[in-house]
């Protein structure tokens, strides 16, 4: 054993020692119980940050953890490779795409083993290859038989700066999720994928996601948006034309003062006078921080009273919720009032707080709470719950419309206009239509041979060779389907791809039944809409096709936090990395740098800190410990160079004592039973507490404090005799094995000296022993009229009378309450008393 801690030169011995015997590979025989533990896995863009690290640490303590005790566990990682920004790569700097690709993951495979993670890696999975996109294909085309995937004209989001289409999902706030460009409206063949065909199930199994954290469940069942609510035309007057609406509010039917529309809704081009203005509106479509609207010029019968109203095209209303067309009650939705106060419409109140209340005669914003109808025909009176009920029946029965189920939830939209993704497996043919490939002809191949310019189209559309093609049916001349696949695709099967090594047949149904559903999942609460929902329906998708037995893909999921740094700017050159800096002013041209707020980092903002940084300088065990003890697992931490070198120092000591008893410790026996004492003790409660942290919540920063109290307890020890010696052997050996999975690489070193003579992680987990743990003694605390006066040791298993008398007979509290009368003694939980005197 070296006298001094050398991180690089322990790391790197043992990363190699893993590699080379296979510690981390995954037994697909085994009759160990099974724990499948998978990280969500990256995007291969270059480098990954410390915000990735602390993903991949959480992982592997799991996993190292439940390999100690006694699982099989499946711990793999792969490259969500296919994306936007190899292509935009390629077109600035005129690398291809795969090459970007696969030079990135080889760079980040490097980093990632340098962390020390116990990565299967005999079962990656790189997305942009063929043996893997061949299976999107494949299940595309099982969707296509069964109607789950079908190809329709469709208004679509569309962001000119990615030049693709984006599913809802990827929109966020009016704009692209990935680039921040104002997304548009544009109108385009499409294919989808018949999600909604699942919104029923998806939703009804959100009651089960019981390991899964309740914000995260409750975005999935808001994202779905069940609704119940009323579907009736309203006819234009003069025309034969009616507008459908849908409302959840059938109780304010009478309070409707005009129709609004969907600017691209079909109806708004055939009635609206105003093109130019409507063309104004549509350009703000979906925009909920300005309200647009324009007159059509027409105007609409509502059913329920006969009365006409003005029918708009708003900007608000969305064409993929309900009908595209509501009707608007100013009185009683806020958005209605905006509006209609701007366009000076009319506001008619139909309910009100308390029954037979007179309405309001100048109502400053829209009164949506429950109450009771006025101005409403035969329904005035009813409390608007009663109403909705009575309401819908009538329109019912007098055939105006019907009570129907709605969501919010739209099919997914996967046609993308771009070259790096997986290309769609059908052709078009002129006698059979739209025709799939055979499957015994994928994968269809992405051509290496493509012109990248960046422009709108699919860069698939001028490669003559990809597009020329046959019929599989008749064999005519057909053409290739240009577009390529949503990136989602790629990453809502890719957990059942790791159940078989990377050689192996990639949906065997044995291997999937043996370690599906996935028992810990981990991964950023960004995700919580796009990728959970749509990997919950892909396995619903091949449960049905009879490839998988499960319904949901993640028993549980952990969101972690954001690893959070200052942002650094220059005036001049915009974002800077921290190396860019030189006291406090950029290196570039020695302006002053202004320190921005902490902010999640990010490669926009440059407040990178990199893996490479810190384990060159401190090492990987001393990055792992400072990412888990800053702060809980699902917390944001801070990034802190104090808190990485305070790690630092922590296991530095531990090598230096461990270094310091050595030789001493080495021959010693430990015989369980005869091991005493308070270090013993100690011991114990430590093994309790660090076991119960990982298994009740993961808060891995619980855990390592316990391991520091531990070490400073081994610290005071003094030992003088050949059973102090074993009680020191026991606490380092326990010591040892509870911090290895968070700092591997460490804890394999030690259990070398003082170890079994095999990897630490073929050990098992210490198990504590419930009696040893125990106090002997606890501390009381003792306090009068709620002051603390005294503190006394007592013995822990002492009962609330011998704890009364402890506490009045302590020297202290005798002096205070001679000559005084005692009201009451409340002993609290056995470590508190507190003695009440009357004051008189």
């Amino acid at each position: 054993m070296d006298e001094k801690y050398n991180a690089l030169k322990i790391e790197s011995k043992w990363q190699k020692f893993w590699q080379e015997s296979g510690l981390n590979k995954t037994a697909s025989d085994s009759s160990n119980a099974k724990f499948y533990c998978l990280e969500m896995f990256p995007y291969p863009s270059g480098k990954i940050h410390m915000g990735h690290i602390r993903n991949y640490v959480i992982g592997d303590v799991i996993t190292r953890y439940k390999r100690m005790r006694g699982y099989n566990v499946l711990h793999p990682m792969g490259w969500d490779a296919f994306g936007l920004p190899a292509e935009n790569a390629a077109i600035n700097s005129g690398t291809h795409p795969s090459k970007w690709t696969f030079e990135n993951i080889e760079y980040m495979k490097a980093q990632i083993n340098k962390i020390g993670c116990s990565y299967d890696w005999d079962r990656e999975v790189t997305t942009c290859s063929p043996e893997y996109y061949k299976w999107n294909q494949w299940f595309f085309i099982q969707m296509l038989k069964r109607g789950l995937a079908y190809k329709k004209n469709s208004f679509v989001n569309w962001c000119s700066h990615c030049a693709t289409v984006l599913a809802n999902e990827q929109v966020i706030d009016t704009r692209c999720w990935r680039c921040d460009t104002v997304v548009e409206q544009k109108e385009l063949e499409q294919w989808f994928f018949k999600i909604t065909a699942y919104a029923e199930e998806l939703l009804a199994a959100c009651d089960t996601l019981n390991g899964w954290p309740q914000h995260v469940v409750a975005m999935q069942r808001n994202w779905i948006g069940k609704s119940r609510g009323v579907e009736m035309s309203f006819p234009i007057d003069g025309s034969d034309l009616k507008i459908k609406i849908f409302t959840t509010r059938p109780d304010t039917l009478f309070g409707a003062t005009f129709v609004c529309v969907a600017p691209i809704h079909p109806i708004a081009d055939i009635i609206t006078d105003d093109k130019d203005a409507l063309n104004d509106v549509k350009s703000f479509y979906g925009n909920e921080e300005e309200k647009r609207g324009v007159f059509t010029g027409k105007y609409a019968i509502n059913p329920i009273n006969n009365e006409k109203i003005p029918i708009y095209a708003a900007n608000f209303v969305l064409m993929d919720y309900g009908t595209g067309a509501i009707m608007s009650v100013p009185a009683h939705d806020q958005r209605d009032f905006d509006f209609a106060k701007k366009y000076g419409l009319p506001v008619r109140e139909v309910i009100v707080r308390e029954k037979d209340a007179a309405p309001s005669t100048d109502l400053t914003e829209a009164y949506e709470d429950e109450g009771y109808l006025i101005n409403s025909g035969q329904f005035t009176g009813l409390h608007n719950k009663t109403a909705i009920e009575q309401i819908g029946q009538h329109i019912e029965s007098a055939s105006m419309g019907r009570v129907v189920t709605n969501y919010k939830l739209r099919d997914w939209g996967i046609s993308r206009q771009r070259y790096w993704g997986t290309p769609i497996p059908v052709v078009y043919c002129k006698n059979c239509g739209v025709v799939p490939v055979k499957e015994e002809d994928l994968p269809v191949i992405l051509p290496d041979n493509v012109t990248l310019k960046g422009m709108g189209g699919s860069p698939l559309s001028g490669v003559s060779d990809f597009i020329n093609t046959t019929c599989p049916t008749c064999g005519s001349a057909a053409r290739r389907e240009t577009d390529t696949m949503d990136t989602f695709v790629d990453s809502s099967w890719y957990f059942v791809r790791y159940c078989s090594e990377k050689d192996a047949a990639p949906l065997d149904k044995n291997n999937i039944d043996l370690f599906m559903p996935v028992d810990q999942y981990i991964g950023g609460v960004e995700h919580a809409v796009l990728h959970l929902l749509y990997s919950r329906f892909f396995s619903r998708v091949l449960r049905d096709i009879g490839i998988v037995s499960f319904d949901e893909p993640f028993k549980n999921l952990l969101t972690q936090g954001m690893v959070c740094k200052e942002t650094l700017k220059c005036n001049e050159h915009g974002w800077l990395f921290p190396d860019e800096t030189q006291n406090g002013n950029c290196i570039h041209c020695k302006n002053p740098v202004v320190r921005g707020r902490t902010e999640k980092m990010s490669k926009s903002k440059k407040n990178l800190v990199t893996p490479d940084e810190i384990t060159g300088r401190y090492g990987a065990d001393t990055a792992r410990v400072f990412s888990l003890f800053a702060a809980p697992p699902e917390k944001d931490i801070e990034w802190s160079t104090q808190g990485v070198e305070g790690a630092y120092r922590f296991l530095n000591r531990f090598w230096n004592l461990l270094y310091t008893y050595a030789d001493k410790i080495k021959t010693i026996n430990i015989n369980p039973e005869k091991l005493s004492g308070k270090l013993v003790r100690k011991t114990h409660q430590t093994i309790k507490k660090v076991t119960g942290s990982i298994e009740r919540d993961y808060h891995f920063n619980t855990a390592i404090s316990a391991l520091m109290e531990l070490l400073n307890e081994i610290s005071a020890f003094k030992p003088a005799d050949t059973a102090d010696y074993a009680s020191l052997k026991f606490a380092f050996k326990s010591l040892t094995l509870l911090l290895s999975p968070f700092a591997p690489h460490l804890c394999e070193e030690l259990w070398a000296l003082i170890g079994d003579g095999r990897s630490i992680f073929l050990a098992q987990w210490p198990a504590f022993d419930e009696i040893a743990a125990k106090e002997e003694e606890i501390e009381l605390v003792v306090q009068i009229n709620g002051k603390v006066r005294a503190k006394t040791m007592i013995a822990a298993d002492s009962d609330d009378k011998a704890v009364k008398e402890a506490a009045l007979s302590h020297e202290k509290i005798q002096d205070s309450i001679t000559g005084k009368k005692i009201k009451q003694v409340h002993v609290i939980r056995g470590r508190l008393v507190n003695i009440v005197l009357d004051n008189v």
